[in-house]
């Protein structure tokens, strides 16, 4: 996920060199996001050079080398001030891997293995929920910690709401019986399987608390 623009609005306070804005960034965006690497900082702190938004200046110290400071240009402002006013589309569009495999425990009509899918991806996610709310309690006093936990809660909700729209239109309605399928191959060409899905066992659901 680029950072650049995050790099530049960090360097909107101040000049800064490599560590203070990995620590800084580190600090604002909470435990949540993970750590930044300092090679790709650099990176992105190049190109940033070299696009003419930023600056960079060399300051001596007594004992270890000289240290290389950053500082936002006016290109980098404008920059900055453009991305902050522009909305921001989905990062993968509406390319998801799950839904890839919803679609293929689909196509083989096999409702049991549907059901598995499903039941493992609900296991998953509500596990995220206690971790994010675990993280929601360790970090109360941080403002941006909760709210980035609570973006993170959201689509994690957004995604079980998700598994109950696969089980309704798929299991609930019908059964597997309007999934088209693809031809299974069989060790004998003469012969038929027929795959029946089974009736959906009504469990109570599973709130995130």
């Amino acid at each position: 996920m680029p950072i650049h623009h995050a790099v530049l609005s960090l360097l909107r306070a101040g000049p800064s060199h490599g560590y203070e804005l990995k620590n800084a960034f580190e600090a604002a965006v909470g435990p949540q996001w993970g750590p930044l690497n300092i090679g790709h900082l650099y990176q992105v702190l190049e190109r940033l050079s070299r696009d003419g938004m930023v600056v960079s200046h060399r300051v001596s110290q007594d004992v270890k080398p000289d240290r290389l400071v950053y500082e936002i240009t006016e290109a980098g402002g404008a920059e900055l001030a453009e991305w902050m006013a522009a909305p921001t589309p989905r990062t993968a569009g509406f390319r998801d891997d799950f839904f890839l495999k919803v679609m293929a425990a689909a196509r083989t009509r096999e409702a049991g293995l549907l059901r598995s899918v499903l039941s493992g991806q609900r296991t998953f996610l509500l596990q995220e929920l206690r971790n994010l709310e675990k993280l929601r309690r360790e970090h109360s006093a941080d403002p941006m910690v909760s709210l980035l936990v609570s973006a993170a809660a959201r689509h994690v909700t957004a995604d079980l709401g998700f598994l109950d729209d696969v089980e309704a239109e798929l299991l609930d309605r019908e059964g597997l019986s309007r999934i088209p399928a693809e031809p299974v191959a069989t060790t004998d060409p003469g012969s038929q399987t027929s795959r029946r899905s089974a009736a959906r066992p009504r469990t109570p659901r599973a709130h995130p608390g």
